[in-house]
């Protein structure tokens, strides 16, 4: 099998490649709203004809929200399972789309043509990067070099509620060598990457009463207790003076990463006061010693995400007040596990807690991180493919937010996943007129080919 006559092939049929994104593209699949449900079934619809004609076995399976697209093609070794999202965000406010959404076009700008409307980076673009992939493979040999498994969800934009229960029905058949999910990005818009780290999640929210009602702070304070002084007191604590969260036990589990990943990093010149400044900031707060890199993907977080209590309204009031809330989250690395460290955090707020004062807590998720075995060759084969396509060579890197489905992968059916994408930091994903490059079109279905070529040996 020839990979440069696969190249050749994606060359030449790209403008009937984008055609077709074009077309899936005007299907306003928004999963979060009922209205929109038979366009969801018709998403599903439009995918299972386009792999059909490619000769898979291919199906749109039920679940108790929008349907699952499931099927297989090809043989050999190694299997490997292709997962995407066919739904797609809503597009309020409508009024700041320069089109509609779902009549999708070619435009020209200033850094080359994009491809605009909803869903063209999130994630039908991305997707249908791996599906033109293999329908050049089949054009030019007649048969794929392994085998493949689709697996294509209706519900990512909207909790996906159906997945765990629809994976752990379907495990053995959805069980293959390596998950390759498409739903990423290229570090800083121009490095091709292979993610391999996914922070995990914890959420806490918390309460604290005093008194049993708010108080006049001329009669009661100075007396009484405050419980937004002990939130606040409670909070300052939870960083040491160099950065570092003092819940105990919190690191336990978190691993140093090899000097030749630190090496990795340290060559792709991170721009970290670019980056803060585009915010308004400037200087690094996280743990000292700790490279901006390190901080935002290998480093575990504390963050207070939201503090209220006593009067918040306009004019002022002098109220001492019954309570005191917090919602804080916690970024988690390595093997953290996030139920032991809420009962941590949580005897920690209890121990603080003075005379007079209770704390009720609620949780709001606990999911662990997640990090691929990049000890397995494919991943190096597969670095190198991306590298022969690209400019810049690729790297190994971490993402600071989570993606579920990395992980479900592992837990549910053993399986690896292998995180590549090809969307920019300006694609304006979830935003008003999104876009997708040409370019991450165009070279992503090559860079597939590529990926093929080289895990399949």
């Amino acid at each position: 099998m020839s990979l440069d006559a696969v190249l050749s092939r994606i060359d030449s049929d790209l403008p009937a490649a984008t055609d077709r994104l074009l077309d899936l593209l005007r299907i306003p699949s928004i999963s979060t709203d009922p209205e929109f449900k038979a366009d969801c079934d018709r998403a599903a619809d439009w995918l299972v004809a386009d792999l059909t004609s490619l000769g898979a076995k291919i199906e749109k399976r039920p679940t108790p929200g929008h349907p699952m697209v499931v099927g297989h093609i090809g043989e050999g070794a190694p299997h490997l399972l292709f997962y995407g999202h066919y739904d797609v965000q809503p597009v309020d406010p409508l009024d700041l789309w320069d089109r509609d959404p779902f009549d999708p076009e070619l435009q020209e700008t200033d850094k080359g043509q994009v491809i605009r409307g909803r869903g063209a980076a999130d994630d039908k673009g991305q997707l249908m990067t791996f599906v033109e992939a293999c329908r050049a493979w089949i054009a030019e040999n007649g048969k794929l070099p392994c085998k493949i498994t689709f697996f294509f969800e209706g519900e990512e934009e909207s909790g996906s509620p159906s997945l765990v229960p629809f994976m752990k029905e379907n495990a053995e058949e959805l069980k293959t060598d390596i998950a390759l999910i498409c739903d990423t990005g290229l570090f800083e818009s121009r490095v091709p990457a292979i993610t391999t780290m996914l922070r995990g999640l914890l959420g806490e929210e918390l309460t604290i009463t005093g008194p049993s009602k708010d108080l006049h702070s001329g009669m009661y304070g100075g007396i009484a207790m405050n419980p937004i002084r002990v939130l606040s007191r409670i909070i300052a604590g939870l960083h040491d003076a160099t950065g570092r969260i003092t819940i105990p036990d919190f690191y336990e589990g978190v691993p140093e990463i090899s000097n030749a990943l630190k090496a990795q990093w340290d060559g792709l010149n991170f721009d970290s006061k670019g980056f803060l400044g585009d915010v308004g900031l400037s200087a690094p707060a996280g743990e000292q010693n700790r490279s901006p890199l390190e901080m935002i993907w290998s480093r575990p977080t504390c963050e207070v995400n939201g503090i209220w209590g006593g009067y918040t309204g306009k004019g002022f009031k002098t109220v001492l007040p019954s309570k005191a809330s917090a919602k804080i989250s916690f970024r988690l690395v390595g093997q953290q596990d996030p139920l032991k460290i809420r009962e941590n955090f949580r005897k920690m707020v209890e121990d603080q807690l003075p005379e007079d004062c209770t704390v009720e807590f609620h949780g709001h998720g606990a999911s662990a991180a997640g990090q691929m075995e990049t000890g397995d060759p494919a991943f190096e084969a597969a670095r190198q493919a991306l590298s022969d396509e690209w400019p810049d060579t690729a790297a190994y890197i971490g993402c600071g937010g989570s993606i579920p489905i990395a992980g479900y992968f592992k837990t549910i059916l053993g399986t690896d996943a292998m995180l590549i994408g090809f969307g920019k930091d300006n694609d304006q994903i979830h935003s008003p007129n999104e876009k997708y490059d040409m370019e991450s079109f165009h070279k992503g279905i090559r860079s597939w080919a590529r990926v093929l070529d080289a895990l399949s040996g």
